[in-house]
């Protein structure tokens, strides 16, 4: 939700360890083509983790742009916005296996909405890394502030954007 200032808080889609975006084993998202942004790694034993299923959540309020099992894109309500969460890297190979879509393409969602449940396990045991890339779309890299490092409970701030 945007505040006075116009900056927009971004939270955390899921539970886990927030690190830079150049950690992400995929150099669309570390080298920034795609936008700036956080990768969050799940953890096991938090919230399902590694072992079971959990949520990920609208990362703030607006519009689901784009919905796929694997990947979602929020429009934020001063339509100017866009931030891609990314469920694990190359999972549109799992064909949605592990994936259950909570939400439907062009509902309006507040923050925290529940919006697909995933089951990091299951991305693993694919051979994929379960990192969660969540990138600013069509931002610069000084537009974001407040970087969240290290745990980060699913719907805690995990950036702001400018």
């Amino acid at each position: 939700m945007p505040d006075v200032n116009g900056s927009l808080s971004v939270l955390s889609p899921v539970r886990g360890t927030a690190l830079s975006l150049e950690t992400v084993p995929d150099p669309v998202f570390s080298q920034g083509m795609v936008g700036p942004g956080v990768a969050v790694h799940p953890e096991p034993g938090q919230e399902g983790g590694q072992e079971g299923t959990q949520d990920a959540v609208a990362p703030m309020d607006g519009i689901l742009a784009k919905l796929h099992p694997h990947a979602f894109v929020v429009l934020a309500d001063d339509g100017r916005r866009g931030v891609l969460v990314h469920l694990g890297i190359d999972t549109v190979k799992l064909k949605g296996e592990g994936f259950t879509l909570l939400a439907r393409e062009g509902d309006r969602v507040t923050a925290g909405t529940p919006v697909v449940r995933w089951s990091p396990g299951t991305v693993a045991a694919g051979g994929l890394p379960a990192v969660v890339p969540v990138v600013a779309l069509e931002a610069a890299p000084a537009d974001l502030g407040d970087i969240a490092e290290g745990g980060v409970d699913g719907g805690s701030v995990l950036f702001t954007w400018t």
